[in-house]
């Protein structure tokens, strides 16, 4: 079957969009994708959304969407798996035009978390866990990153400083992102010195929630135009898995492995006959630092207990054995909720074409993104590779 490509994208910035509706971030990145691909015309929206009907009380994002980007008429529908509803969307979006049954498919991310302050927030985002066993006892998100975090520590006997390098190496990469909320690397003392949030999770161990849209267009290869200028390389998903697993961490054998992580990132790689030391760089979701150590273990790039040790080492970096959130990662670009996944693509195929100015991961040819809902509790990984 041809190769399904990545025509087009689109992104607005990440930040606190106080003055901009839900509705106008995903037609920003809607209208800058579509453009971007030459004007392709989408037959179907698919949504990635984690929290629109809680922080915007807004449901039906398929319809509400094609009515305000003038594309009425088209299938279309919204995506949820927490975290992961962006990958999940972009996934949904790769199937309907594998299938043929989909010409052309526009992906969108988008998240408004500024439509709501304070434990409103607390409360959406409470939701994507569970309800019953965790958090009807007020456990959050990032109360559950620091269980994580401390016990991964006590396993493997961790310093106290010994996440740092993944706060480090995402805001050095961040200073080049035009798009990402934090642009300033920070030095090792500030991070030694950040409020902590949770013990032993500090604001540097976790991705600031923000707003943001993101957006994709896909095609088949054979549907591109003869005359496509070659300024414009194309990007194909060439593996595309996804896997979930228990909901609640309790209901765990071990907590700390990423089981579906592993099992969607080796699906995809399978589905492209890659070896892991095949890929060149690697977004993962770091909503929380340990979450990148976990992820880094689970796909095979550090045996379990030593992930964090790659991060220490520099062995992330953009020059590094595996660059990491060459972006900025969820950590500088920020959490967008719903949208984080297509941001990923998007900036995993800014990579790709060899347009990512300083943070350009030379030679790169195939890239590993991979999203999550919640922790781990949904996986999905995808592989793009450079057309050459």
């Amino acid at each position: 079957m041809t190769d399904i490509v990545i025509a087009g994208i689109g992104q607005t910035e990440v930040g606190e969009h106080w003055d901009i509706s839900l509705r106008e971030l995903a037609f920003h990145a809607i209208q800058a994708a579509v453009k971007d691909a030459g004007g392709l015309t989408p037959q179907a929206l698919f949504v990635g959304n984690m929290l629109s009907p809680n922080l915007s009380n807004q449901a039906h994002l398929g319809a509400l969407l094609t009515d305000y980007a003038g594309l009425t008429g088209i299938e279309a529908v919204t995506v949820e798996a927490a975290g992961a509803s962006g990958g999940a969307a972009l996934r949904q979006g790769y199937l309907a035009v594998k299938s043929g049954l989909v010409d052309v498919a526009l992906v969108v991310g988008v998240e408004k978390f500024t439509d709501k302050v304070g434990s409103d927030v607390d409360a959406a985002i409470a939701t994507t866990g569970d309800s019953d066993y965790e958090a009807v006892q007020g456990l959050t998100a990032s109360a559950q990153a620091a269980l994580l975090m401390r016990r991964y520590m006590h396993e493997y006997h961790v310093p106290a400083d010994g996440f740092a390098g993944f706060a480090l190496t995402a805001h050095a990469n961040g200073a080049g992102n035009q798009y990402a909320m934090f642009q300033k690397a920070i030095k090792p003392e500030t991070y030694a010195k950040a409020e902590m949030v949770s013990d032993p999770l500090n604001m540097f161990d976790m991705a600031p929630n923000a707003d943001g849209a993101a957006a994709l267009v896909l095609t088949r290869r054979d549907l591109i135009p003869s005359n496509w200028p070659a300024s414009h390389p194309l990007v194909k998903v060439a593996g595309s898995a996804a896997a979930a697993g228990t909901l609640a961490l309790h209901d765990r054998k071990d907590p700390l492995f990423f089981d579906t992580a592993q099992i969607s990132a080796g699906k995809a790689m399978k589905q492209v006959g890659l070896p892991l030391d095949g890929i060149d760089f690697f977004e993962y979701h770091d909503a929380f630092s340990i979450y990148a150590a976990l992820q880094l273990e689970a796909v095979g790039f550090a045996i379990k207990g030593s992930g964090w040790k790659l991060a220490a080492e520099g062995a992330i970096g953009l020059k590094g054995r595996i660059p990491c959130a060459t972006m900025g990662g969820m950590k500088a670009r920020g959490f967008p909720g719903g949208a984080a996944g297509v941001y990923q693509a998007v900036e995993a195929t800014i990579q790709l074409r060899g347009q990512a100015g300083k943070n350009q991961v030379e030679g790169a040819r195939f890239g590993l993104i991979q999203s999550l809902g919640g922790p781990a509790s949904t996986a999905v990984s995808h592989i793009l590779e450079r057309i050459e």
